[in-house]
C-alpha cells in the first residue's frame, strides 16, 4: 500500500461506515494495472485502509466511484451492480452535431485483441450493450455536442464505442475518435456525474452528483 499519497490527491463526496465516494481524476487508473503505476484504489486504501473495489472507470474518465468498507457492503454493491439496479449517468462531449434529441443504442461488443484493449462491435460474437442518451445542448460554432449518456450494461469502452458507431466521437479519446476530433482537447471530455444506488446497510436510496469539470 502506498501511504505518501496525499488524500487531497482524489476529492472524497462522502464516507461512512460501510461506503467511501469519490471523485476519481481523469487519466487516472482505477485500480493497480500495468499502464502506470499510480491508481485511485491505493490513494483511497492510504486514508482507508479496509476499501474494496467495487466497479471501476476507464483509465481516460473522470467521475464518481464508490469503494466498500467491509466485505458485506461489498458484496451488497456489487449485487447491485449485476443486477443493474444502480441508475448512472455520465456526460460527454462529443464530435459534431447530434441530430436526434435522445436515442439508443444497443450494438454488442467484443474486446479488439489485435489492438487491445479497444473493443469493437461484433454482430455474432459481441456481448449485448445498452446505451441510451439525450442532447443537451448544441454548439455549432465548435461543432460538439454535449450530451447525457445512460449506460444500461457495463462493457468496456461501451459509451466510447458506441458513441463512435453513431458518427460522433467523444472529444479526447485517443483510441476511438479521428484525429481532429482527438487533438480537441488534451482529456477525454467523458465524466461519471451521478449514481443512484440502495445503501448497503440500510436499504435507503441515495444519490450522488458530481458535475463535469468541462
Amino acid at each position: 500500500m502506498q501511504t505518501n499519497l496525499a488524500p487531497a490527491q482524489f476529492e472524497l463526496l462522502h464516507c461512512d461506515e460501510d461506503i467511501v465516494v469519490v471523485n476519481k481524476p481523469t487519466d487516472l487508473l482505477s485500480v493497480p494495472g500495468l499502464a502506470s503505476p499510480h491508481n485511485l484504489f491505493d490513494r483511497v486504501k492510504a486514508q482507508f485502509p479496509s476499501a474494496l473495489v467495487v466497479h471501476r472507470l476507464d483509465m481516460a474518465t473522470s467521475g464518481l466511484m464508490i469503494f466498500a468498507l467491509n466485505k458485506p457492503a461489498q458484496s451488497h454493491l456489487g449485487k447491485q451492480f449485476e443486477r443493474r439496479t444502480i441508475k448512472k449517468m455520465y456526460v460527454a462531449v462529443v464530435h459534431g452535431l447530434v441530430e436526434q434529441q435522445s436515442g439508443e443504442i444497443s450494438s454488442p461488443l467484443i474486446c479488439d485483441w489485435e489492438n487491445r484493449p479497444k473493443q469493437k462491435v461484433d454482430w455474432l460474437n459481441g456481448k449485448p450493450a445498452l446505451t441510451q442518451y439525450s442532447v443537451v445542448d448544441r454548439n455549432t460554432a465548435m461543432q460538439a455536442t454535449r450530451v447525457h449518456l445512460f449506460p444500461h450494461t457495463g462493457r468496456s469502452h461501451q459509451l466510447r464505442v458506441h458513441m463512435q458507431q453513431i458518427g460522433h466521437p467523444i472529444i479526447g479519446d485517443y483510441f476511438y475518435a479521428p484525429q481532429d476530433a482527438d487533438s480537441c482537447n488534451s482529456s477525454l471530455l467523458l465524466h461519471a456525474q451521478t449514481l443512484t444506488l440502495s445503501h448497503p446497510t440500510s436499504g435507503a436510496n441515495i444519490h450522488f452528483d458530481c458535475p463535469a469539470p468541462f
